[in-house]
């Protein structure tokens, strides 16, 4: 049987943020590199309590980074083709929408905007943080920066603070893929 060969699509950068899903962020990691995504998981700290660092680090071959380099170092990672943020935590997403960067994932965000990265974005919250109007305010002013926020009721049903955890099997980690496609815009 001959190998599939999967045509080379650039580096994706994915952000994982710290909410129960993160713990399943391999899942992504390996349907990116079946598309032909060379794959760098950036964890903001919260997260890293959240993931399998050695098995995210031997699926992809690059260290998982947190804290920003020295200004004089290299850059252990390519730079980014695209970026996706899964899971999207309401933190982070209020402090990416404010231009907040005190964290290395935040900074990556708040560049993106301005070097016209396709950024695709699948938040996790709870029903409670979702009617918070800093949280609504945040998704509709990166949506109008040209973020692709992958958020309603057509996405990911909301769920009840303290569930969340029940709820990360639903949690569809395709579409953060299928919207990384260029769009048709005829």
């Amino acid at each position: 049987m001959a190998a599939q060969h999967v045509e080379r699509r650039g580096v994706l950068y994915l952000i994982v943020c710290a909410a129960p899903p993160a713990r399943d962020a391999l899942v992504l990691v390996k349907l990116a590199q079946g598309v032909g995504w060379e794959v760098c998981v950036i964890a903001t700290p919260s997260a890293r309590s959240f993931i399998d660092l050695p098995a995210l680090e031997g699926a992809t071959g690059h260290p998982v980074r947190s804290d920003y380099k020295q200004p004089d170092d290299p850059d252990v990672l390519p730079p980014p083709d695209a970026i996706a943020v899964a899971p999207a935590t309401f933190n982070t997403i209020n402090k990416w929408a404010a231009g907040i960067s005190d964290t290395l994932a935040l900074g990556l965000l708040t560049e993106a905007i301005g070097k016209r990265l396709p950024v695709v974005a699948l938040p996790f919250v709870n029903a409670a943080q979702a009617e918070h109007p800093a949280f609504q305010r945040s998704i509709e002013q990166l949506r109008k920066e040209g973020i692709r926020m992958l958020y309603g009721p057509d996405v990911l049903e909301l769920h009840e603070p303290g569930t969340g955890s029940q709820r990360v099997a639903l949690y569809p980690w395709r579409m953060i893929l299928d919207a990384l496609e260029p769009q048709d815009d005829s």
